[in-house]
């Protein structure tokens, strides 16, 4: 199947009946019926008994005459279900075999724990952009060299190369967990699947930070990562604050990585996206200030925490034991990460690089700055699926959405919790942006003065894979010779009588509002002009 296809759910053939449970009775009337015959699974337990038409008799005909039979509580169709989506790149299922790593687990831990699969089945990414704000990218890595869209050198460093090159080894890291390419075979996968990269190179000056933001706004990004902070004790600058505005009136979600120390403060611009004090409010913010978990879903101890964190996702698996972080693409020249020294690094160098499949292009490396990635992956995967939807509606699933223990809320150390990719998807089709529709009818002329019945339609469309809240009620809009309209019926009905004077001229036009709010809009022409004789 091409990526990206998605199966339609197969019927069996069958029909389920169910009755009371352990009831033989109510059985053996269902095959008395003429035309059926048992078929597929029995479970007397519950009452479940399979059967299927036999003779001239279709699914729909059998299903009415076994639901008119007594004791039968329900008949419907069978079902097969499908595997969830795995792709079929090797760190999914490859043991990892650092010691201290739990018995079963893979190289790519996270990307069951984080629901990821669940979300695939709904949405794969063709037509999402992450936009990745770092130290550029090895282009021609395996997993990259077909995904990016546009690299851009934001950076004024003398002696850097440009965009497309990764001096650093974070930026190819960080690219590769929100959107390496998935199902190819080999190495890993990015959790926004087959997502589109937008590459900014930058020297992370404020200047070069606001304009790769803005430009990746213009660029019809989905999602913007931001792996970098300051220590936040200058204020935001307002050229990153104002492009942070810019992005977000453009529906943009914007992701940063919180600190990578246990403080409160977790610097701009992730303390832009999420001011202090306003983690625990679901209506806050303007993007998301991530923290990183570990394998036992607590917070890294090395991760920030407070009011500052909307919520949190993998990134480390343990402190001392296990993988020395989260493995992910690296660049095949020497970087300054294993050297020291560099943009993202202390004093010592990374011991980080290993192989999949005897490729060496590949380190563990383990941060914040992992888990903001992964998460701008998943936020590109919902724009992608319901692009109708806003910013402020994919921020909201995704903290509402994401794993914590029951009952609790917001928490200073993981926020809303850990994000849940497939429970935020699956919340994302219940989001319903788009307007209504409506046509009213009615006779063109009318003869002489009287009273003249009028009738509409309408629908609430939606995209494939999307649920539209409905019709909630109709406005009828009118304008006598020419007169301005007025409002002069609101129904949840699809028809209404008018009285009509002779000699006038009647314009209508009919506005339709959905549950979710969503009001259609005004007609450029009327729906209806008719003249009424003498």
């Amino acid at each position: 199947m091409p990526a990206g296809a998605q199966a339609a759910t197969e019927l069996t053939g069958r029909l389920l009946v169910t009755t009371a449970p352990r009831a033989p009775a109510q059985a053996a009337a269902i095959l008395d019926l003429d035309g059926v015959k048992l078929a597929g699974a029995q479970v007397p337990q519950i009452g479940l008994v399979s059967v299927r038409p036999a003779g001239h008799l279709g699914l729909a005909a059998t299903a009415r005459r076994l639901r008119e039979l007594p004791g039968v509580r329900s008949v419907e169709l069978e079902h097969r279900h499908q595997l969830r989506f795995l792709p079929d790149d090797p760190a999914l299922t490859t043991p990892e075999t650092a010691p201290g790593t739990a018995p079963g687990t893979p190289q790519e831990w996270w990307v069951a724990r984080m629901n990821l699969p669940a979300a695939w089945d709904l949405e794969r990414g063709d037509k999402a952009k992450v936009a990745i704000i770092d130290t550029g990218i090895d282009s021609g890595h395996p997993e990259l060299s077909g995904k990016i869209d546009q690299a851009i050198d934001n950076d004024a460093k003398p002696g850097d190369g440009p965009a497309t090159g990764d001096e650093n080894g974070h930026g190819t890291h960080v690219s590769s967990l929100a959107c390496a390419a998935g199902d190819n075979g080999i190495g890993i996968v990015g959790s926004g699947l087959n997502c589109r990269l937008l590459i900014f190179k930058t020297d992370l000056s404020d200047g070069s930070i606001a304009r790769s933001i803005v430009q990746a706004a213009d660029m019809g990004a989905d999602a913007i990562n931001m792996s970098f902070g300051t220590d936040g004790n200058a204020p935001a600058g307002k050229a990153i604050s104002d492009a942070v505005d810019y992005a977000y009136a453009k529906n943009v979600v914007l992701v940063a990585a919180a600190a990578d120390s246990p403080v409160q403060e977790q610097g701009d611009p992730a303390n832009v996206l999420q001011p202090a004090g306003t983690g625990s409010d679901l209506t806050k913010g303007l993007g998301l200030s991530v923290t990183a978990a570990n394998f036992a879903d607590q917070r890294a101890p090395f991760a920030g925490l407070g009011s500052e964190i909307s919520l949190a996702a993998y990134g480390a698996y343990d402190e001392q034991l296990g993988p020395a972080g989260l493995i992910g693409a690296f660049p095949g020249n020497p970087t300054e990460l294993e050297a020291g020294g560099g943009l993202f690094s202390g004093d010592a160098g990374c011991a980080c690089r290993t192989q999949i499949g005897g490729d060496s292009r590949y380190a563990y490396l383990q941060g914040t700055s992992m888990a903001a990635p992964i998460v701008s992956g998943i936020a590109a995967l919902a724009r992608a699926l319901n692009p109708d939807a806003t910013a402020a509606d994919v921020i909201r699933v995704l903290k509402q959405t994401a794993s914590r223990p029951a009952g609790s809320n917001w928490s200073p150390d993981l926020g809303w919790g850990i994000v849940d990719a497939g429970a935020a998807l699956t919340a994302m089709t219940t989001i319903d942006r788009t307007p209504p529709r409506s046509k009213l009818r009615g006779p063109k002329t009318v003869r002489r003065p009287r009273a003249v019945k009028l009738t509409w339609s309408g629908s609430d469309p939606a995209l494939p894979k999307l649920h539209a809240s409905g019709i909630a009620t109709y406005s009828v809009y009118r304008s006598t010779n020419r007169k301005p309209y007025k409002r002069i019926e609101r129904t949840r009905g699809t028809s209404t009588t008018v009285q009509m004077r002779a000699g006038s001229r009647y314009r209508f036009y009919t506005i339709a509002v959905d549950k979710a709010g969503n009001r259609e809009a005004v007609p450029h022409r009327p729906d209806l002009s008719v003249r009424v004789g003498r």
